[in-house]
């Protein structure tokens, strides 16, 4: 017997505001499988490197026209040095790292319901008030090209002190503004399914 199972990633993020309810974003996004691979396999080798470490935030994914037509560029799922079109802000993710400020609000949750073939990875991210520290009062920017009205979010994995961290997920979406006025919440789901189809060789 040869095991013919079929791994599947999938990843969907939601983007919304947790004192109001608004959803600004919600679709699924694209899996850099080469970068994914290599990370799932350094985690499941016990290499201490290849785990989910950081949300990482952007403005280069689109372009808005002068009539409001907005262009979106393909996601970087493509070449191992892949990374977002233009980062502009990130946020530690992993709650077990010394360097995660807030790992109560910043962190990774594994989702397993007994019997199913997927589990769940749920990042959850919170951008508060006053974070960036340098971004605009009220969220009614007419410059979308700014520096926190994000347009693409991509999770890292974690590679080595000193390394740079991998891409292994990019999602492209209509631009949304960082300000003062107001919290945004990201939920990146990453969910890893295994499709069982065993024939005999």
């Amino acid at each position: 017997m040869i095991d013919r199972s079929n791994a599947v990633i999938i990843g969907k993020v939601k983007i919304f505001d947790p004192e109001s309810g608004e959803i600004f974003v919600d679709k699924y996004n694209q899996i850099h499988y080469e970068n994914m691979s290599r990370s799932l396999a350094e985690s499941l080798a016990n290499r201490n490197t290849g785990y989910i470490y950081e949300m990482a935030f952007g403005n280069g994914g689109s372009t808005v026209d002068a009539t409001g037509v907005i262009t979106y560029l393909p996601p970087n799922t493509v070449n191992q040095n892949a990374d977002l079109y233009n980062q502009t802000y990130a946020k530690i993710v992993d709650d077990n790292s010394a360097a995660n400020p807030d790992p109560s609000r910043n962190y990774l949750t594994v989702v397993h319901i007994p019997g199913r073939v997927y589990t769940d990875i749920v990042v959850t991210c919170l951008l508060d008030y006053g974070e960036p520290s340098d971004q605009q009062a009220f969220d009614n920017s007419t410059n979308f090209n700014g520096e926190y009205v994000f347009d693409e979010i991509g999770l890292k994995t974690w590679q080595g002190q000193d390394l740079p961290l991998r891409l292994v997920t990019h999602v492209i979406f209509h631009p949304v503004q960082k300000s003062l006025n107001r919290q945004i919440q990201i939920e990146y789901t990453v969910r890893i399914q295994t499709l069982t189809n065993l024939s005999a060789a």
